[in-house]
């Protein structure tokens, strides 16, 4: 008679049975970086994360490599923003500047740049507006000029994430004719319109300025969509592709895994990781098991990477656990 139960009896047993590890190899985690000095200023909603202005940024550099962490995801929040969102393709611009800085100081890290103009923009939005309507093929040089900026900086990998139409292909045009072939494409193929960010927009000052983004953000019922964006995406030359969020929508991470042969990138966003900490810092859920059972359970549904803000605090446990 078969009784599961048998393979459960001691820790070792579990250990040595166990389908889906976390590896500290498989974190990316997000940092922002601000113009000004002396800069180290708390995001009230997502507890322990801070913008960093580039000479207080080692300080944060310190902690990732105490962690081990070997990806960031790098945000910039600029001092100038217009309607084309200039500061994102500007050669000295705040990211430019922060890659710069980081690969001569820490040369091994791979640097992840969210290519986008919401930061950017005195609108908000991720593309130009014209009558109240983003457009889409206008905004794509521009997006195409943003990421070659920063491949040229030194970012090891181009994460577009503004969700307009013919992106990916725009892109690896623009990288291709500068010859930087070898610049892989990390593409938010499958993201939401999700309430999940509001936390992340008091960190990048990315809200936008009127209306909302459900005319290129994906309604987060439907998981078919997410399917075809994700297949035009890798048809236009997509290398790796992320689902954003990723709790609510752990089955577009499954389904994604069954149907394409290429690593999916999970985005534990803001939003859920503020719920963890709220819930945390009033004593209702034990934050260690609750953020390692998330994890476990984002590479269960076939997420490679997982691009979270609890980065720091999961290498700290998996590094104890080492002992």
């Amino acid at each position: 008679m078969d009784r599961t139960r048998r393979l459960r009896t001691s820790k070792a047993l579990r250990d040595m049975v166990r389908e889906e590890h976390v590896r500290v190899d498989e974190l990316i985690y997000p940092i922002f970086v601000t113009e000004g000095s002396d800069i180290c200023h708390p995001v009230d909603s997502m507890p322990g994360i801070y913008q960093y202005s580039l000479d207080r940024l080692p300080e944060e550099m310190e902690r990732i490599k105490e962690a081990r962490i070997k990806a960031i995801l790098i945000f910039g929040i600029p001092d100038h923003k217009d309607e084309v969102g200039s500061g994102a393709y500007d050669e000295h611009g705040i990211v430019q500047k922060a890659i710069r800085q980081i690969k001569k100081e820490w040369s091994d890290l791979l640097i992840i740049a969210d290519v986008c103009l919401c930061e950017y923009t005195s609108h908000g939005h991720c593309g130009l507006v014209k009558d109240g309507v983003i457009l889409n093929d206008e905004t794509l040089p521009l997006l195409a000029k943003t990421a070659v900026s920063y491949a040229k900086a030194g970012a090891d990998i181009i994460a577009p994430s503004d969700m307009m139409d013919m992106r990916v292909a725009a892109i690896r045009e623009a990288l291709d004719q500068e010859g930087l072939t070898y610049i892989p494409i990390m593409s938010y193929s499958a993201k939401f319109a999700s309430a999940y960010y509001g936390p992340f927009r008091d960190a990048a000052h990315s809200a936008p300025g009127f209306g909302d983004r459900k005319t290129y953000q994906m309604d987060p019922a439907n998981g078919q969509e997410a399917l075809r964006e994700i297949e035009e995406d890798l048809i236009e030359g997509a290398d790796l592709i992320i689902a954003k969020p990723a709790l609510a929508y752990m089955d577009i991470i499954k389904e994604a895994s069954l149907n394409y042969n290429i690593p999916i990138v999970a985005y534990n966003v803001s939003g859920e990781y503020a719920m963890v900490k709220a819930a945390a810092a009033n004593g209702w859920i034990d934050e260690k098991r609750i953020v390692m059972e998330n994890m476990t359970g984002l590479k269960r549904a076939g997420a490679k990477m997982i691009i979270t803000y609890h980065a720091l605090d999961v290498a700290r446990w998996l590094k104890e656990e080492e002992k």
